[in-house]
C-alpha cells in the first residue's frame, strides 16, 4: 500500500479536508457513532439517553426541555476569532506597578517546548513516580534553585501564589514555634494582598493578625513574624533585630521574598528566618492578569516534616540506582483528612518547571546580570528623580523606587498612563515604580518624563550600565548557588532543546496515553484552546492594571461565570479560587459569614461522609468547623441512618455537609435528595464537591437539585490542564442567598462583595490566564456538546464495568448494575489468594504503556478507574485487554505458575537495563516487556525501575545530587 497521490487535483485535497471539518465536539469525544453502538451493545442499551435515563437517579435530572444560556457550539476558526477580539480588548501596556508582578521574557525554548508541549502541561500529578521521572527531575531543580536563592536547606515543589504560602507559613509558625500566643505579626510593607490573604485565612482559626511598622521592633509576644524582603515599598531592610527578639521570645520569622533579588542580596536564611516564601513568577512566567504563578516555600531543616504542599525527593529503585518521588506522602493532605495542616493538595507543577527551566537556562550567571540590569533602571530613575529635588527613602532598594509627590501622585500616573506605562498610585501623594527584566531605558526616560525630567535613554543607559552602587555590607550576598551542574549545562538552544525533551521522554502523559485515573478526569486539552493563552493580549496583562486595560479580560470572566452558573444551577459564580482546594475553602467560608451574618454562632459541625474526598476534610478544619463524619451503608451510600442520628446529636450545631455527587464510589446515589432536605431541615447547608462533575454537566444541576454551593474544577471537567500536578482552577458557585459572600478583594472591589470573608487567593481574578481554555473549551462544545461529553463518559465507565466484570469485582454499583463516570474494582481478595497487590498490577501496566488508575482510594486495595469521554474505543479496549492479561498473570501467580516473589507483577516495571544485563528470573525477557502484542507498537521503557519509598523518607534528600550518586 502506497501513500495517496493528490498532485493531479489542485483543490480537491484542501476541499475534502478542511481545515475545522465538522463539529468540534465529534473531535473531542472520543468514540463515534458505530463505536458507541458498540459500547452500548456491551452495556445492554439501545442509545445514550436509554442508558442515561436508566443510571441518574429521576430526582436529580434536570428538565431536558430547559433552554440553557450557553450560546450553541462555535466552529475553532469562530471560538479562535473571538478570542482574538477579546485579547485585543485588553490594553497592553508596559506594567511597572510591581507588587509582586513583574513583566519577564519568557525563552522561546522553554515557551514553545515546555509551556506549550503537550508532554508537559498533559501529565498528571506524579503518584507513579517510575513513570514520571521527567517532571520531577525539572521539580528537584526548582526546590534546589528556591533552596540556594533563600539559603535554607528545604524547599517545597511549589504552592498556589505568595499570599497562600504566606498564610501557610503562618500556620506553620503556629504549630512549629514555642511560643503559646495567638499573635502574628506582619510587617506593614508586606504586599497588601498578601495581609489580606493572611486575615481571611486567621480569623476562622482563631489568630490574631497585628500589622505594624517593625522597624519599631516587634509590638508584643507572638508566634510568628512575616516580613517582606524587599518591601512592598522598595525598602530593604535589616531584620536582624526582629529576628532576635523574635528568637529570644520562641517565634519564627517568616520572609516574604523575591528571588531575583537574592542573587544579589543576602538571603534570608543567612540573616536568621526560618521560613522562606514568594513568587517565582518573574523567572519566565508570564503576568497572565494574576496567574496562574508557582508560590515558593523553603524551610531550616528541623521544619523540613512540617512542610506544607509537595515535597520531591530522592530516592532509589530496586536496582539500586538514584530515582525521584514525592517524598513523605504520608503528609499529603487528602490522606490525613480531618488530622490535616493543610488543604493544599496540589501544586503548580507546570508554572514551577518553567521557573525552574528559566534558571537552568540563564544560570546564576544569567540571572545576576538580569538583576544587575533591573536594579540599574531602578537606580538610574533614583538618581535623575533626586537630581531634581523629589524626596524618596534613603534606604537600599532594589528595582522598586517610591516616590513623594505631594498633592501629584494621580497627576504622575496619568502623565505615565499617556507614554503607555502604568505605575502605581500608592496614595494622593505617593507613587511607586517597579523595573523588570523587560524594563528598558526607554521606558525610564518615560518615566522620568511624566515627573517633569528630562533625560535621553542614551543617557540613561550608560548611567544604569554603570551602576549600582555597592549595597552597604549587611545586604550584600557574598555567597554562591545554583552551583549544581543542571544550572551550568545547558547554555545553548540546541542543548536546552535536547534536555527538555530528554525529560519529557522519561514520562507518561496523555499525549502518549489513556490515563485512567479515576476522580481526576484525565480529558484532552485540545490544542484550540490551549493556543490564546500565549498572546500578549491574554499574557502580558497586570494584575493590577486599571480594569478598563482588561475589558477583554473581564467580558471573558463574566461570560464564563454566567455559564458555569446555568450548567451549575447556582446564581452567582467566582472564579478566584486558584485551586479545587481554594474552591472548598472559599465555599466553606461562605457558609461560614451566612451563619455569622444569621447570628448563628453555634453552628460550627460539618458533617462529612466517610466516603468523601480527603480535601474536605481538610478544608472545614481550615475553615474553622469540626468534623464530624457520618458512616456509608454496605452499598457505599451515605447511611442515612448515621446521618440522622449525627444530626439529632449535633442538634442546632450543623454548619454544614459536604458530599461529593456522584459519590467518590463512582454511584449516582438515589437519596441525594433526602441528605439535602434533612440537612436543611437542622439549619445546615449543603456543599457539594465538584470533583465528580463530569458525569452532571448538561443532564444535572447541584444547585437545583438541593445543593448549596459548589466548586468547579476546571482542570477536571472543563479541560484545564493538570500539568503535571498543576495548574488547578476551582470556581466556586452558590445560591442567591450565598452570593454575598463570595470571595472579594482589597484592590479590585469587582471582584466580589464587600461582605465576604475576603480574598482566599492572592489576584482579584485568580489564575485568569488559563480561564481562555475552559471559555473556549465551553464555546466550542455549546449546551449539546457538553451534554454528550457528559452521557459518553458515563457510557465510557460502564463499558469497562462490563468488560472486566468478568475478571475483577465491580465494588460499587447503582441501580440497573450501572456506575456513574467511574467504577472500583476490587482487588482485596485476589491479593489475599495471589500475594499480588494494587501496587504490583499499578507498576505492571507501565510495561503495558499505561499509568494505574488510583490506587486504594477511597478503599484501601482497591484501583479506581474513570476513561473520560475523550478516549476512543480503540484505546479503552487497548486498556481493557492489558487488565485482562494482568489478571492472567494473577492466575499464574495464584496457581503457582510462577513464583510468588519472583514474577512479572511483582518486579514491574522493566527497564532496558535490566533486561538487557545478566537474566536471573524465572520468566523471560519477552513477557517482561512484551507482555502482549500490542505493546510492540509503541513501546514505552520507564527510565528507572520500582522505587523504594520508604529508603527515601528515611534518607531524606530534596535538592538536586551531585553527579557522583549517579555514578556509584
Amino acid at each position: 500500500m502506497s501513500m495517496i497521490d493528490h498532485s493531479d487535483s489542485a483543490g480537491s485535497f484542501a476541499e475534502t479536508i478542511p481545515l475545522a471539518s465538522g463539529p468540534f465536539a465529534d473531535r473531542h469525544i472520543g468514540p463515534g457513532s458505530d463505536a458507541l453502538a458498540k459500547m452500548l451493545a456491551v452495556i445492554g442499551y439501545g442509545s445514550l439517553d436509554d442508558l442515561v435515563e436508566d443510571a441518574l437517579p429521576p430526582s436529580i435530572r434536570d428538565d431536558p426541555g430547559r433552554r440553557s444560556t450557553v450560546p450553541p457550539a462555535a466552529t475553532e476558526v469562530e471560538v479562535l476569532a473571538e478570542l482574538r477580539e477579546l485579547a485585543a480588548a485588553n490594553s497592553v501596556m508596559t506594567s511597572m506597578i510591581g507588587l509582586g508582578f513583574y513583566n519577564t521574557f519568557t525563552p522561546g525554548v522553554i515557551k514553545r517546548n515546555l509551556l506549550e508541549n503537550p508532554a508537559w502541561y498533559t501529565a498528571y500529578t506524579p503518584y507513579q513516580p517510575e513513570i514520571s521521572q521527567g517532571r520531577l527531575e525539572a521539580l528537584l531543580a526548582f526546590q534546589t534553585m528556591v533552596s540556594d536563592l533563600t539559603a535554607l536547606p528545604v524547599a517545597g515543589a511549589s504552592l498556589l501564589d505568595e499570599p497562600t504560602a504566606a498564610a501557610e507559613a503562618m500556620a506553620l509558625c503556629r504549630r512549629s514555634s514555642k511560643s503559646t500566643s495567638q499573635r502574628f505579626c506582619v510587617d506593614a510593607d508586606v504586599l497588601p494582598q498578601t495581609i489580606a490573604v493572611i486575615r481571611t485565612r486567621a480569623v476562622p482559626l482563631g489568630i490574631d493578625v497585628s500589622v505594624t511598622d517593625l522597624r519599631d521592633g516587634l509590638p508584643g509576644d507572638c508566634f510568628g513574624v512575616l516580613v517582606q524582603y524587599p518591601g512592598t515599598s522598595g525598602a530593604v531592610r535589616d531584620f536582624a533585630e526582629v529576628v532576635r527578639q523574635a528568637h529570644d521570645t520562641g517565634a519564627l520569622v517568616c520572609a516574604a521574598t523575591d528571588l531575583l533579588a537574592l542573587t544579589l542580596l543576602r538571603p534570608p536564611g543567612e540573616w536568621g528566618a526560618d521560613i522562606a516564601v514568594g513568587s517565582s513568577q518573574r523567572f519566565g512566567v508570564p503576568l497572565w492578569f494574576g496567574g496562574p504563578h508557582a508560590g515558593f516555600m523553603s524551610v531550616r531543616q528541623s521544619l523540613a516534616r512540617s512542610l506544607p504542599g509537595r515535597l520531591v525527593g530522592v530516592s532509589v529503585d530496586a536496582e539500586g540506582r538514584p530515582a525521584y518521588r514525592l517524598a513523605l506522602q504520608t503528609r499529603e493532605q487528602h490522606i490525613r483528612r480531618e488530622k490535616a495542616t493543610s488543604n493544599i493538595c496540589t501544586a503548580q507543577v507546570l508554572l514551577a518547571v518553567v521557573a525552574a527551566m528559566y534558571a537552568v537556562y540563564h544560570g546564576p550567571e544569567g540571572l545576576r546580570t538580569i538583576a544587575r540590569r533591573v536594579h540599574g533602571q531602578a537606580s538610574a530613575l533614583a538618581r535623575h528623580l533626586g537630581a531634581q529635588g523629589f524626596a524618596m527613602s534613603k534606604e537600599p532598594f532594589f528595582d522598586t523606587v517610591t516616590v513623594d509627590v505631594p498633592g501629584r501622585a494621580a497627576e504622575v500616573v496619568e502623565a505615565a498612563l499617556e507614554r503607555h506605562i502604568n505605575v502605581r498610585l500608592v496614595s494622593a501623594d505617593t507613587v511607586s515604580i517597579s523595573c523588570d527584566e523587560t524594563t528598558a531605558p526607554s521606558n525610564v526616560a518615560a518615566v522620568l518624563a511624566s515627573f517633569g525630567v528630562e533625560a535621553s535613554p542614551v543617557e540613561l543607559d550608560a548611567t544604569a550600565s554603570t551602576y549600582p552602587a555597592e549595597y552597604d555590607p549587611v545586604f550584600q550576598r557574598t555567597s554562591n548557588f545554583l552551583t549544581h551542574e543542571v544550572f551550568h549545562r545547558y547554555r545553548s538552544e540546541t542543548a536546552m532543546l535536547r534536555y527538555l525533551r530528554r525529560l519529557a521522554d522519561k514520562d507518561v502523559a496523555l499525549d502518549r496515553s489513556m490515563i485512567p485515573l479515576g476522580s481526576c478526569t484525565m480529558k484532552l486539552n485540545a490544542t484550540t484552546e490551549m493556543e490564546p493563552i500565549s498572546w500578549p493580549g491574554f499574557a502580558d496583562i497586570h494584575p493590577f492594571a486599571p480594569l478598563d486595560q482588561a475589558s477583554g479580560y473581564l467580558r471573558l470572566i463574566r461570560s464564563l461565570e454566567s455559564w458555569l452558573a446555568d450548567l451549575s444551577g447556582y446564581d452567582a459564580v467566582s472564579v478566584q479560587p486558584n485551586a479545587g482546594s481554594q474552591g472548598e475553602l472559599a465555599g466553606l467560608l461562605a457558609i461560614r459569614q451566612y451563619h455569622l451574618a444569621r447570628n448563628d454562632v453555634d453552628r460550627t459541625v460539618c458533617l462529612i461522609p466517610a466516603s468523601a474526598h480527603g480535601t474536605n476534610a481538610a478544608s472545614a478544619v481550615m475553615a474553622g468547623m469540626r468534623v464530624v463524619v457520618v458512616a456509608c451503608d454496605p452499598n457505599g451510600n451515605i447511611d442515612l441512618d448515621d446521618l440522622r442520628a449525627k444530626i439529632a446529636e449535633h442538634a442546632g450545631k450543623i454548619a454544614a455537609i459536604m458530599v461529593t455527587y456522584p459519590s467518590t464510589h463512582g454511584v449516582f446515589e438515589p437519596t441525594i435528595g433526602d441528605v439535602c432536605s434533612m440537612v436543611h431541615g437542622a439549619g445546615g447547608q449543603v456543599y457539594v464537591d465538584g470533583a465528580n462533575l463530569n458525569a452532571l454537566v448538561g443532564l444535572a444541576r447541584p444547585g437545583k437539585f438541593g445543593a448549596d454551593v459548589s466548586h468547579f474544577n476546571l482542570h477536571k471537567t472543563f479541560c484545564i490542564p493538570h500539568g503535571g500536578g498543576g495548574p488547578g482552577v476551582g470556581p466556586l458557585g452558590v445560591r442567591a442567598h450565598l452570593a454575598s459572600f463570595l470571595p472579594n478583594h482589597p484592590s479590585t472591589p469587582e471582584a466580589g462583595p464587600r461582605s465576604a470573608a475576603g480574598p482566599v487567593a492572592g489576584s482579584p481574578f485568580g489564575s485568569a490566564g488559563v480561564l481562555p481554555i475552559s471559555w473556549a473549551y465551553i464555546r466550542l462544545m455549546g449546551a449539546d456538546g457538553l451534554r454528550r461529553a457528559t452521557q459518553t463518559a458515563i457510557a465510557a465507565a460502564n463499558y469497562i464495568a462490563r468488560r472486566l466484570a468478568g475478571s475483577y469485582p465491580i465494588l460499587y454499583t447503582g441501580k440497573n448494575g450501572l456506575v456513574a463516570h467511574e467504577c472500583i474494582i476490587d482487588l482485596r481478595d485476589l491479593t489475599k489468594e495471589s500475594g499480588i497487590t494494587v501496587d504490583d498490577v499499578a507498576k505492571r501496566l507501565i510495561d503495558y504503556g499505561f499509568h494505574a488508575p488510583t490506587m486504594s482510594f477511597p478503599v484501601a486495595g482497591t484501583l479506581m478507574i474513570e476513561p473520560t469521554e475523550s478516549e476512543d474505543l480503540g484505546e479503552l479496549d487497548r486498556f481493557i485487554d492489558a487488565m485482562v492479561a494482568i489478571r492472567g498473570e494473577i492466575a499464574k501467580v495464584s496457581s503457582g505458575e510462577w513464583d510468588r516473589n519472583d514474577n512479572p507483577l511483582r518486579n514491574a516495571p522493566h527497564t532496558v537495563a535490566a533486561i538487557a544485563g545478566e537474566w536471573k528470573h524465572t520468566y523471560s525477557r519477552e513477557t517482561a516487556v512484551f507482555p502482549v502484542a500490542a505493546v510492540r507498537e509503541n513501546k514505552y521503557f520507564p527510565p528507572v525501575a520500582r522505587i523504594d519509598g520508604a529508603y527515601g523518607d528515611r534518607n531524606l534528600m530534596c535538592s538536586c545530587p551531585p553527579v557522583s550518586v549517579y555514578e556509584s
